[in-house]
């Protein structure tokens, strides 16, 4: 019999405090001997990912709830493993549904293998990034058995991408093909939240989503960490938006939504 050769679990089962999740142990980035970055770090050592920001999404839908509603649809574009999805799902459980994209194809099997651990029938997720229009995109394929930051890779070679923990090829024989889809090409019934999380592909997903802005003006929050920022508030500005700074992100809900008026700078 031939003998085996050896196979890391990367992937493996965690009690977290947002839910039974299928994590990467290998999702990190050490900064020092104690502080690391990473989804599967946060969960593997602190029992939880970005918890302020979940929080900040879940009253977004209350209040998207109390004032559009029940039938509330909220999209997580950069899912990663589910935190948000499975969370917001959980918490509109009869009352609204959450549409997932994610562009890591491995990353995006554990967001599937998450929603159905989790029992969340009101979300679905699609392999797919998102953009200003539909298309395809050839994405860099990480080794997902060593330590990387997979959360931070970014789908775009650029002269200062992120150091995710190792180096990432970008050349066409090390990359994959990966649909590309806009917000607007999808038929919502209705869109109330959107949260965009694109590492630096954020004015791209908000063009690709002109016309759904103009028609249901979601409550967004998105990330402005490696997106153009002097670009990013006036742009959310110009489509009637105010918009609040959230450590790395922006909150952004539109002049005219009743709930404008219970956001809080900060959070």
């Amino acid at each position: 019999m031939t003998p085996r050769c050896p196979r890391k679990a990367a992937f493996v089962l965690a009690a977290t405090d947002q839910g039974t999740l299928i994590v990467n142990r290998f999702d990190y980035r050490m900064l020092d001997e104690q502080a690391g970055i990473g989804v599967g770090f946060n969960l593997l050592d602190n029992s939880a990912y970005d918890p302020q920001e979940v929080g900040v999404a879940l009253a977004m839908l209350d209040l998207a709830k109390i004032f559009r509603g029940p039938g509330v649809v909220a999209v997580d574009c950069g899912a990663n493993i589910g935190v948000h999805t499975v969370e917001w799902a959980r918490a509109m459980t009869g009352w609204g549904a959450v549409t997932a994209f994610e562009a890591q194809e491995r990353v995006y099997y554990a967001l599937a293998g998450n929603l159905a651990l989790n029992n969340c029938f009101n979300a679905s997720a699609r392999h797919a990034a998102v953009g200003a229009a539909c298309g395809t995109l050839r994405v860099p394929v990480p080794d997902y058995q060593r330590p990387g930051s997979f959360g931070s890779l970014e789908l775009r070679p650029r002269p200062d991408n992120e150091f995710i923990g190792q180096a990432i090829d970008y050349s066409p024989a090390a990359t994959v093909e990966v649909p590309v889809v806009s917000l607007d090409s999808m038929p919502w019934p209705r869109l109330d939240f959107i949260k965009i999380d694109v590492e630096g592909m954020e004015l791209e997903v908000l063009e690709g989503a002109r016309q759904a802005l103009a028609r249901w003006r979601p409550m967004l929050i998105v990330e402005a960490l490696k997106g153009d920022k002097a670009r990013l508030q006036p742009w959310l500005e110009a489509q009637g938006y105010k918009v609040w700074a959230m450590g790395p992100n922006y909150v952004a809900v539109h002049a005219t939504d009743p709930a404008a008026e219970q956001i809080r700078p900060g959070g």
